[in-house]
């Protein structure tokens, strides 16, 4: 496994400092956050470029492009993001951070895309003194991660079809079967095990805006084309629905 650098080998890397260069410029946020929540960033007709850009000027620009139209609000989270990405003045961009999603968690909520709840989880899990917070941020990217990575291995596998084999769902309502390791495949239609996991997860839910966060994310998962949604189309079992 690849290991992470050090600090000082990464105080040395000439690329870490480079992708700060003239970052001081964007480390800011403004005192009064309501008029963002109601300012849109320009229109553009241009397309967001994705993967690695080095230049953090091209990188917030392009970052205006992916947030055209939207609440101006959203553009300063991603710029935080980026920046605590980028290693720059991470303990005071944490705290503007932190700042945001205390004051506006439920209008990002609301507001933000999976991909960037997920960012924003990575970031209270990397940095937040909490352990708590941490823990929870945490479990939200574990997560969405387990679901991109087994929605993308039905792609490159070519199990796509939406429509559930009849007599695969017959066989385990006959045949408990097993999957590995004592675990077993779930019993669509009327399996409790998600209901309990959902349960499980309400304290967590209710813990501050990272507790907002991972209800949101946990709920966009139920309602994506994902694997929970499509079981929750099969679902029959009133007692045990887990959303």
């Amino acid at each position: 496994m690849a290991r992470k650098k050090s600090r000082i080998e990464a105080f040395l890397s000439f690329s870490r400092h480079r992708k700060r260069w003239g970052a001081g410029r964007y480390s800011a946020l403004a005192g009064d956050l309501e008029p963002l929540k109601h300012r849109l960033v320009e229109p553009s007709d241009r397309m967001a470029k994705t993967g690695h850009i080095d230049s953090i000027d091209e990188h917030l620009a392009n970052l205006r492009i992916e947030f055209s139209g939207r609440p101006e609000l959203v553009y300063e989270h991603g710029k935080l993001v980026v920046l605590i990405r980028r290693e720059f003045d991470v303990a005071q961009n944490y705290a503007r951070f932190r700042r945001l999603w205390d004051e506006e968690g439920d209008f990002l909520c609301a507001n933000l895309n999976l991909r960037w709840l997920v960012s924003a989880a990575d970031t209270f899990a990397d940095h937040d003194p909490d352990m708590g917070v941490r823990a929870i941020g945490m479990m939200v990217s574990v997560f969405a991660n387990t679901v991109k990575i087994y929605e993308t291995d039905r792609f490159v596998f070519g199990h796509t079809s939406e429509t559930p084999l009849p007599a695969r769902t017959e066989d385990l309502k006959a045949n408990r079967r097993d999957l590995f390791e004592g675990m077993r495949l779930f019993l669509v239609g009327s399996d409790d095990t998600l209901r309990n996991m959902r349960w499980r997860l309400e304290p967590f839910f209710e813990h501050g805006p990272v507790g907002c966060l991972a209800r949101t994310v946990y709920d966009r998962m139920q309602e994506n084309p994902t694997a929970f949604a499509r079981f929750r189309a099969l679902h029959h079992r009133d007692r045990t629905t887990w959303w």
